[in-house]
């Protein structure tokens, strides 16, 4: 990577950096936070489902915003009201009034991702992509692990003191993105592949994003409802779900190099089965933190690897001139999943107790985990194009960012070879 581009890239991932040390936690605070205040896990479901429809409203219309006014400017807007969005839950305590804010946080937090993205987008080329998406996941997911573990400390000093501490991060990630040289990131509009097209040329994909969508946003608000009722305190729980992200961070690429080496979808299947596997054990073993730490690290490997592993399927199988719009709409997919999880999840553990969590977790996986292993015997194995390249969910502009070089020379090759074989059949 030359010097020259590190200036540019330093201030967007700084501002990410910051504002995810704040929003990384907000979501575990918010889920214990109401259930501490005997709020039914249907209505903490509600507010937690509020936050991903937000993501899945912004990532349809954020982009013609920063259109009309600039990166700059559009980031300054998407910071102010995430921290007035946390602020606001220090004044108002009504789980209706909190659904509203976390709306409103998820639609400007993926204005936010809008901006990094493809301000990085713009900065690199094809070459790049894969340096700067790692970047892009060590800002994401280290701030992510930073915030979580120090929750228990911010919270020691009130109640008020974390989610006011998010509201000055959120306030403060804006210096570094407006002090850096003024570059006009302007990165390619492109429209997601409807449903039934992405049907037809990976449904293995389309239902992969969709179930990890489902996992991921349980994980992610009501696991803390879970650690919390079985006994922990918010301190616990924070450190906890730091493991969860550390065990997504170091298992996602030794398990996507594994998917090159096999058909992606007995991987999928595999993977599935072992989140399947460890829901049943956390529901057997005995409620040991130490054997919980180890689970949860475990099971954050597995749940977080799924959507990458199925984007990559369905990326072997895209036309080349179809890869952006394939990988939003996936992208689009998962965010659905996420924004229905909480809603269907929350009245099973208001029904089943806190187990339902893992309940809820072990019919998902191993559904997922049938599916796969048909679809792996019905259907020839496409070879991979590319090799596996860890990411997260994203914006419409990281699907981009998700094209590298190598994808695309991969798939122009598979269609080159397609072409010759359909001209040498008789």
């Amino acid at each position: 990577m030359s010097r020259h581009l590190l200036p540019l890239l330093l201030g967007p991932l700084l501002s990410l950096f910051i504002v995810s040390l704040g929003n990384g936690f907000i979501a575990s605070l918010s889920t214990l936070r109401l259930d501490a205040a005997g709020v039914p896990a249907h209505l903490i479901g509600v507010v937690s489902s509020a936050y991903f429809i937000g993501l899945t409203l912004g990532a349809v219309s954020c982009d013609r915003l920063i259109g009309r006014i600039g990166h700059i400017r559009a980031f300054s807007g998407f910071a102010s009201l995430t921290a007035a969005s946390f602020l606001l839950h220090c004044m108002v305590f009504d789980p209706t009034a909190w659904t509203v804010f976390r709306l409103v946080n998820g639609w400007a937090t993926l204005g936010i991702f809008l901006v990094v993205e493809s301000w990085l987008l713009l900065a690199g080329d094809q070459k790049t992509r894969g340096r700067l998406l790692a970047l892009y996941m060590i800002a994401f997911y280290g701030a992510g692990m930073l915030g979580q573990a120090a929750l228990g400390r911010l919270h020691a000093g009130g109640d008020t003191v974390p989610f006011m501490v998010a509201g000055m991060l959120a306030a403060l990630s804006v210096l570094p993105i407006v002090i850096v040289p003024r570059i006009a990131p302007a990165a390619e509009r492109t429209e997601p592949l409807r449903l039934l097209r992405l049907l037809r040329m990976s449904p293995t994909g389309v239902v992969g994003c969709f179930g990890s969508g489902i996992a991921i946003a349980a994980v992610y608000t009501l696991l803390p409802l879970y650690l919390q009722r079985v006994g922990m305190d918010v301190g616990q729980v924070g450190e906890l779900m730091a493991c969860v992200i550390l065990g997504a961070v170091v298992l996602q690429y030794p398990i996507g190099r594994w998917s090159d080496r096999r058909d992606r979808r007995a991987v999928l299947a595999a993977l599935s089965g072992y989140c399947a596997l460890l829901s049943l054990f956390v529901l057997a073993l005995p409620d040991h933190q130490t054997v919980l730490v180890v689970l949860l690290f475990l099971l954050g490997g597995g749940v977080f690897a799924v959507y990458p592993v199925a984007v990559s399927h369905a990326a072997d199988q895209a036309p080349a001139g179809a890869l952006v719009g394939t990988i939003q709409g996936l992208l689009l997919i998962n965010s659905i999943g996420s924004a229905i999880s909480p809603l269907a999840i929350s009245p099973l553990m208001a029904q089943a107790g806190e187990q339902g969590l893992f309940w809820a977790f072990l019919v998902l996986n191993a559904g997922l985990a049938a599916l796969f292993l048909r679809r792996h015997k019905v259907r020839p194995e496409p070879a991979p194009v590319a090799p596996f390249v860890p990411t997260t969910q994203m914006s419409p502009a990281g699907a981009q960012m998700r094209v590298t070089q190598e994808l695309l020379q991969g798939a122009l090759a598979r269609e080159h070879a397609q072409d010759r074989a359909d001209a040498a059949a008789p």
